[in-house]
């Protein structure tokens, strides 16, 4: 077996970014999970549901490509969420006024309902959470950086 330093350049696993974003990323996202059991959404499902309604207070009408391209998702699997969003009765899809290859996705009062009720529990939690780190703006800054830089 080879030594640890012909392999990696860090004394520990903790002191790889890639490594500790990721067990950061599974933890909040643990939570995150556990706390919208609440509103019967997954994770990716408040994903798409906050998207759907943030891209709604906009623009007049909002798309599955739009809210794909937003989330930095893949089409086919907003596709799939939104048709589970719409059987329970959370949104509905309808033609696009001017591309008929498009849907209009609108959010149903139920849906308008468990978006102010998850994004109510998400940012509770974010706070809670990033409140913790010194400069949570400064955070934010730097993780726009490097998404930008990309």
């Amino acid at each position: 077996m080879k030594r640890q330093d012909e392999i990696f350049s860090y004394k520990s696993a903790e002191d790889a970014t890639g490594f500790l974003l990721y067990k950061l990323f599974i933890h909040w996202q643990k939570t995150i999970k556990e706390r919208l059991k609440e509103v019967e959404l997954t994770h990716t499902q408040f994903v798409i549901l906050a998207t759907s309604g943030w891209l709604g207070l906009h623009k007049e009408v909002v798309t599955q490509i739009e809210i794909a391209r937003h989330a930095q998702m893949d089409v086919m699997m907003v596709s799939n969420v939104l048709r589970a969003l719409e059987r329970k009765g959370i949104l509905s899809r309808h033609p696009h006024p001017q591309d008929t290859r498009a849907k209009q996705i609108l959010l149903t009062p139920k849906g308008q309902k468990i978006l102010k009720r998850s994004v109510k529990i998400v940012e509770d939690f974010d706070h809670a959470f990033f409140d913790r780190l010194e400069d949570v703006g400064g955070f934010n800054r730097s993780m726009r950086q490097l998404l930008e830089s990309e």
